[in-house]
C-alpha cells in the first residue's frame, strides 16, 4: 500500500520546509521531493494525501496514560470509563503507554496489558508501565525484570508514586533496589529500561530522588529516572530543572489547562527544552486536553513550532526508547499528523499509514462495535473546559 502525502509544511519534528512524504506499506520510504507521476507510474493504488496549506509533523506520543481509567477515589462510584480509540485518536495520539495509579486491586496489571493489546490489534502503538503506586511494585510476573524481559509492551517500571499520601515513602534501598531492577530488565531485553515516578504534593518533592543519586552505596543514574507532575509548584518545577541538569528527563502533565504556564517558567529558569516532555495524564479528563494545549501554544507562538513539536515526539520516543517513533525520516514508522497551518486543527491523523481521522473526522472504530448494538454517549460535565482551554494564557 501506497500514500502520499503532497505539499505539506514538513516539521520532522526539525522545520524541514515544504515537501512530501511516501509511505509503504505504513513506513516512511521518502521525505521531501517526491515525484507524483513516477509514484502512480509503478502500477499500484496509491492514496493521495493533499497537504497544500497544512502543517506535518509526527503523530504525538503521549507517555502517560490511564487507559482502564481513573480510580476514583470519593468512592466507587466515582471510576472512570476506560478510555477508547477514538478519544486517544482524535486528540492526534499514535502512541501511547498505559499506567496505573493508586488502585492496583481493581485496575489490574493483566487488564492493563489487555488493553494496551486490544489497541495495537486496532492500530495504534501501545505500551505500559508495569507497576503503580507501589513499593514494591505490582508486577504482572515476578519482578519488573521480567516483566520487561518476557512482555514485549513493558517499557519499565511506573507510576511509582513519591511525596504523596495515598503511599509510602519508599526507603532508598527499596528505591534503588526498584530503579537498578529496571534497568537491568532493560539493558537485558533491549529497552530503554526507565522508571516513571508520580511526583505528589508533598513536602519533600523530588528529594528522595536526590538522595538516591547522592548517595555512593547505590549505583543509579540521572538518566534512568522519569518524573511527572512537575508543574505542581515553583519549587518542584525548580528541582526538576536541577534533576534534567543532571542527566533526567522530566515530565508536565497538562490537567490543569495551564501548559503556556509551566513551559515558560521552565525556560526562564534555564531548563533543557530536549529533557522536557509532555502528557495527558488521562483519566478523569480526556486525552483531548492534550492536543487542546499544544494547540493554544502552537497558536499564541509560545514556542518555536519545532520544539513545541518535539515536546510530544522526538523527545518522548528519546526517553522511551522508540527508535521507530517521533520523527519523519526514512525507515521509521508511518505516524503522522496533517494540521491546519493558521488554527493547528486536525486534518489527518495517520497511525502506521492507516488512516485514523481524515478531513478532520475521526474515521477509526473500536473493534467491539462490528457486532454490537450497543449506543454509548458520555459527555462531562466540563466537557465546555476545552473550550477554557483554549484561551489559556
Amino acid at each position: 500500500m501506497l500514500t502520499l502525502i503532497e505539499g505539506g509544511d514538513i516539521y520532522a519534528p526539525e522545520h524541514i520546509g515544504e515537501g512530501s512524504i511516501l509511505l509503504v506499506d505504513g513506513k516512511i520510504g521518502l521525505v521531501g521531493e517526491v515525484d507524483r507521476r513516477a509514484v502512480e507510474s509503478v502500477g499500484l493504488e496509491v492514496n493521495v494525501i493533499d497537504a497544500h496549506g497544512c502543517l506535518v509533523c509526527p503523530g504525538f506520543i503521549d507517555p502517560h496514560q490511564h487507559l482502564l481509567g481513573g480510580s476514583g477515589e470519593k468512592g466507587f462510584a466515582t471510576q472512570t470509563p476506560e478510555i477508547a480509540l477514538t478519544e486517544i485518536v482524535r486528540a492526534g495520539i499514535t502512541t501511547v503507554v498505559g499506567t496505573l495509579g493508586v488502585d492496583t486491586t481493581m485496575k489490574t496489571m493483566a487488564g492493563l496489558l489487555a488493553k494496551v493489546k486490544g489497541l495495537k490489534e486496532e492500530g495504534m502503538s501501545a505500551y505500559l508501565w508495569s507497576g503503580g503506586y507501589d513499593v514494591p511494585p505490582t508486577a504482572i510476573m515476578s519482578s519488573i525484570r521480567e516483566d520487561m524481559m518476557f512482555i514485549d509492551e513493558v517499557i519499565g517500571a511506573g507510576e511509582i508514586a513519591l511525596s504523596d499520601e495515598r503511599s509510602l515513602e519508599p526507603s532508598l534501598e527499596d528505591l534503588a533496589r526498584l530503579v537498578l531492577d529496571t534497568h537491568v530488565g532493560g539493558k537485558l531485553s533491549g529497552k530503554a529500561g526507565i522508571s516513571h515516578f508520580h511526583i505528589g504534593p508533598g513536602e519533600r518533592r523530588m528529594k528522595c530522588l536526590f538522595e538516591l543519586l547522592e548517595c555512593d552505596k547505590y549505583p543509579v543514574e540521572a538518566e534512568w529516572l522519569y518524573p511527572t507532575h512537575i508543574e505542581r509548584s515553583p519549587a518542584l518545577m525548580r528541582e526538576a530543572i536541577t534533576l534534567a541538569k543532571r542527566g533526567s528527563h522530566v515530565d508536565i502533565d497538562v490537567q490543569e489547562g495551564d501548559l503556556s504556564k509551566w513551559i515558560a517558567f521552565y525556560i526562564e529558569h534555564g531548563g533543557d527544552l530536549k529533557k522536557l516532555t509532555v502528557s495527558s495524564d488521562a483519566s478523569k479528563m480526556g486525552p483531548d486536553t492534550l492536543f487542546e494545549q499544544i494547540r493554544n501554544c502552537a497558536r499564541g507562538h509560545r514556542l518555536p513550532l519545532a520544539k513545541l513539536i518535539a515536546l510530544v515526539t522526538s523527545n518522548t520516543a528519546e526517553i522511551l526508547g522508540l527508535e521507530r517513533k517521533g520523527r519523519l525520516e526514512v525507515g521509521r514508522d508511518g505516524d503522522i499528523l496533517v494540521l491546519d497551518k493558521e488554527e493547528f486543527d486536525l486534518a489527518h491523523v495517520l497511525a502506521h499509514g492507516k488512516a485514523m481521522v481524515r478531513d478532520g473526522s475521526v474515521v477509526a472504530r473500536e473493534k467491539f462495535l462490528e457486532q454490537s448494538n450497543r449506543r454509548i454517549t458520555l459527555r462531562g460535565d466540563d466537557a465546555e473546559a476545552l473550550a477554557g482551554v483554549a484561551s489559556d494564557d
